[in-house]
């Protein structure tokens, strides 16, 4: 029994382990942050969305209106 067969790979082992776990975390890091920025636009989407249907529906609104008062307005000239 000599122990650990191949005793020089130690250190380059241990510098491996080391700079995969630091690369490790800044991908988790930078993976989180995307994440964050991405839910963050596609809220921003949303209540720009939200606004337009209503901005919409308001106009149709104002559209009906108009097409009412001009009716109204034929009806009366009609009966003048």
């Amino acid at each position: 029994m000599e122990g650990i067969p191949f005793p020089f790979l130690i250190p380059i082992v241990g510098t491996i382990s080391g700079t995969l776990m630091i690369v490790a975390i800044v991908a988790i890091v930078y993976w989180h942050k995307s994440r964050e920025k991405e839910l963050q636009v596609h809220q921003e989407m949303r209540i720009r969305e939200m606004e337009h249907q209503r901005r919409m529906k308001e106009l149709e609104l104002e559209i009906e209106k108009a097409k009412a008062s001009q009716t109204k307005e034929r009806m009366n000239a009609k009966c003048e």
